[in-house]
């Protein structure tokens, strides 16, 4: 289980305490009577201790007269139920296997908001990056053969199509430490900023980068990626989420906002880009000396 995942579920525990509370049941022993329950079923509910199940909700939900909220806790319950796909589950058939289910998804989506704040956007990434990133999820999970890996950067690549077809709006933010985290080496590095500030030409792509010493109204947290106002992918280490509830969806879109507001474009952003090129250009004839 996901730590989200826990916070989540406490949550949910804690409104229905609240719920109890409400209601005049003034222990859980009181409402575990009502319900025809054992005692510590309530207190681990109520707890995050135990996951409950739908029928727990709309029985709960009903003896303490708020029947009107069954149908927003339910829907809670099962983002809980779905908030995490374990990353080795999905790598058992091979590291490509997401990257397909990202192509059906993108050719769905008009509206794209990214924020990444250490590693340049998928999307965006040459096929040298793509390799290097890869090669380190094949080294953290042990999972995936050199086919598979070079298939997850075709179909990554394959992606890239988006941006020119269809009225697709593309609005990718990028911390300044993504222009700098090295995969790959200098001169993967700087292929990928070169293209980088190719894309900064494109019509319907928005590129704006954080610089590192902006004033944040909020912390860099982890990255997103929002498709139109439906859809939250997230991916960590161990997991990916989905976030589909419309309220936790206005939250992820106000970050995204707080973080477009410290975000620099067009020459300021081409000023960023290049001198992490410059950086990169010393390195690599620092490295040949």
């Amino acid at each position: 289980m996901s730590t989200q995942a826990e916070e989540s579920r406490e949550a949910l525990g804690a409104r229905l305490r609240g719920f109890r509370k409400d209601a005049g049941f003034a222990s859980g022993r009181a409402l575990a009577r009502a319900l025809n329950w054992q005692e510590s079923k309530v207190s681990r509910i109520e707890n995050g201790k135990q996951n409950a199940s739908e029928d727990d909700i709309r029985v709960w939900c009903r003896t303490t007269g708020h029947e009107a909220d069954i149908g927003d806790l339910v829907a809670t319950l099962r983002h809980i139920d779905e908030l995490w796909m374990e990353w080795r589950r999905q790598l058992q058939a091979g590291i490509d296997a997401p990257q397909k289910k990202l192509v059906s998804l993108y050719h769905k989506t008009k509206v794209f908001r990214i924020w990444e704040p250490n590693v340049v956007w998928g999307t965006l990434q040459t096929g040298e990056y793509a390799g290097a990133i890869f090669a380190a999820v094949r080294k953290l999970h042990g999972a995936a053969s050199d086919s598979d890996a070079a298939a997850a950067v075709a179909k990554r690549l394959e992606r890239q199509r988006y941006l020119y077809e269809g009225g697709r709006i593309f609005s990718v933010l990028l911390g300044e430490q993504a222009l700098y985290s090295n995969h790959g080496g200098p001169e993967v590095m700087r292929a990928q900023l070169d293209r980088l500030m190719a894309v900064l030409a494109l019509p319907r792509l928005s590129l704006g980068i954080v610089p590192r010493s902006a004033p944040l109204d909020i912390w860099h947290g982890h990255g997103f990626s929002m498709f139109d106002d439906k859809l939250v992918r997230v991916e960590t280490v161990s997991a990916e989420m989905s976030v589909t509830q419309p309220g936790e969806i206005e939250l992820y879109m106000k970050i995204f906002e707080l973080h477009r507001q410290s975000a620099v474009y067009g020459q300021a952003a081409r000023g960023l880009i290049l001198a992490a090129i410059d950086h990169f250009n010393r390195a690599g004839t620092e490295s040949r000396d």
